[in-house]
């Protein structure tokens, strides 16, 4: 147990199911549940290092390192991950007697907090995803930080430079801004032997490639007609790694869906314009 900032964060380990699932939690209220990105190195602590001290002064905040990353089991399932990860999202609920929650995504953790929404409206208030993955994705190419993303593990491997240009390069807007501990934090997480010897963000391979491809394009689903959570979308008008044109997807298939596209931002806003982020999520959760 930690102290910081007059706030007392928690930390602990939880079953579900078939895996460990490592949490942070902090504050008092209603539920918010915090889903960190799919970057190389990400945890759910690190990519929130800046917006759970001041949510918790509102809420009940729940970080999880999602299945594959962190502390938690590195397993998931490669040809439904955003099926997989959201019935772990919704297992660790169960787990820690959480019967709804309000659900915050950033990129991965947003398709995860998406899905949770169509295969389990019951477990989810409100949402805000920013940058989600999963939208539009069968709908052209993948963009160039997109493929740096997916290929940090393929050719010589994992090294540090390689992180370095994706965080600088296609993360977020102005990589001046990212201290050199916090690549180096997240190189050191992305090379421990269990994540190189699988890597929880891959491409599709294999005779199921195009059925996952296909299962991972959110904006397929019919159900997202149907979803009745209120949604706030979130997203960097200069995202290189998921293209902001997402929001109007979003805005067009969800009935009850505000958008805020926020300028000089990349893929990172929760990061790179925290205040704005804190301010727009606990105006919206309330």
């Amino acid at each position: 147990m930690t102290t910081l900032n007059d706030l007392t964060r928690t930390e602990r380990t939880v079953r579900v199911g078939r895996r460990d699932v490592f949490l942070t939690e902090a504050g008092s209220g209603h539920p918010v549940v915090l889903l960190h990105g799919g970057g190389a190195g990400a945890t759910g602590a690190s990519n929130f290092a800046r917006n759970i001290d001041a949510l918790a002064r509102h809420f009940r905040v729940i970080v999880p390192d999602m299945p594959g990353y962190g502390r938690s089991t590195k397993d998931i399932d490669h040809e439904d991950p955003f099926g997989d990860l959201a019935a772990a999202v919704r297992g660790l609920l169960d787990e820690i007697d959480v019967d709804r929650a309000h659900l915050i995504g950033n990129s991965y953790g947003g398709a995860a907090a998406l899905r949770l929404a169509l295969d389990r409206p019951d477990k989810v208030g409100r949402l805000i995803l920013m940058g989600p993955g999963g939208i539009g994705t069968t709908r052209g190419l993948p963009t160039r930080g997109l493929n740096a993303l997916l290929d940090y593990y393929g050719g010589e491997g994992p090294t540090r430079e390689k992180l370095s240009t994706f965080i600088r390069d296609y993360l977020v807007f102005d990589g001046a801004a990212v201290p050199d501990e916090l690549i180096e934090l997240r190189y050191q997480a992305s090379i421990q032997p269990e994540v190189v010897a699988n890597p929880p963000l891959r491409r599709p391979s294999g005779p199921s490639a195009l059925r996952t491809l296909w299962r991972m394009d959110l904006t397929r689903d019919r159900r997202l007609a149907q979803v009745q959570a209120k949604t706030l979308v979130i997203w960097g008008r200069d995202d290189k790694v998921n293209r902001p044109s997402g929001a109007r997807l979003l805005a067009g298939a969800l009935p009850s869906c505000d958008v805020y596209l926020a300028a000089n931002t990349g893929h990172w806003v929760q990061w790179e314009q925290a205040e704005l982020f804190n301010e727009l999520a606990r105006a919206f959760l309330s």
